[in-house]
């Protein structure tokens, strides 16, 4: 170690990527800054440790209820990266642990803590849009994580509510990936992995036509075969 090196002060925080399937798109949870910086600007929810002996994944629950008022039990959460470029917040030097939580329809979240406001914002409506700090990189990051993890995962099933269709499924598939499946094809993959869905003995209506089996998620967590964007198998 070099003499009169020291070791640097940084701000720990999280930040999270919060996704979910509703009104027929790949929607995302934001809140507006009610602070300096960025006041007015929106943001993914989160903040700064509450303490040095606060565990980094109890922070990312804590922050997520207090600005968002969402349940982190209820979610599917991960870690997502850490994030540190020296210039990213420009109060001091913050390293971010982001996370990415997935979760079925939810009704509009209620803003609290450092939030003006909390809503679910289509993914692509955002366009060039650029968030605060470096959101717009982390949500993208966020984005491209599900995605992929969909192909080898059973994640999908995270944005469904307990009991669902086959159909369902298919249409989270295809609203995350931004493609269009192939029914027959998509239920003989889905139906081939083994404890990937599990029958209720239910049926329902509600796409009309034929009552369709109702299926909650089963005990696999890896798809082999997976299933691929574009077509792949």
């Amino acid at each position: 170690m070099n003499e009169g090196w020291q070791i640097p002060t940084i701000a720990v925080a999280v930040d999270l990527v919060v996704l979910t399937v509703r009104s027929e798109a790949l929607q995302v949870l934001l809140v507006e800054r009610g602070i300096e910086p960025y006041r007015g600007r929106l943001a993914l929810p989160g903040g700064f440790l509450s303490s040095e002996q606060e565990d980094i994944d109890t922070a990312a629950a804590r922050e997520l209820t207090e600005e968002t008022g969402l349940d982190a039990a209820r979610l599917h959460l991960e870690q997502l990266g850490a994030y540190g470029v020296p210039d990213r917040d420009p109060r001091r030097r913050v390293l971010t642990v982001a996370y990415l939580a997935i979760v079925p329809d939810l009704p509009e979240p209620a803003a609290g803590g450092d939030a003006r406001s909390a809503q679910w914002t289509p993914v692509a409506k955002l366009g060039r849009r650029r968030l605060a700090f470096d959101h717009s990189r982390i949500l993208a990051d966020g984005v491209e994580r599900a995605r992929r993890r969909l192909e080898y995962t059973t994640l999908a099933t995270a944005f469904c509510p307990t009991h669902f269709t086959v159909a369902d499924l298919r249409r989270v598939y295809e609203i995350v990936w931004g493609e269009t499946l192939d029914p027959r094809n998509f239920h003989r993959k889905v139906r081939g992995v083994a404890d990937f869905l599990v029958p209720t003995g239910e049926h329902t209506t509600k796409h009309g036509g034929r009552p369709a089996a109702l299926f909650r998620r089963g005990s696999a967590e890896v798809l082999h075969p997976a299933i691929l964007r574009g077509g792949g198998n």
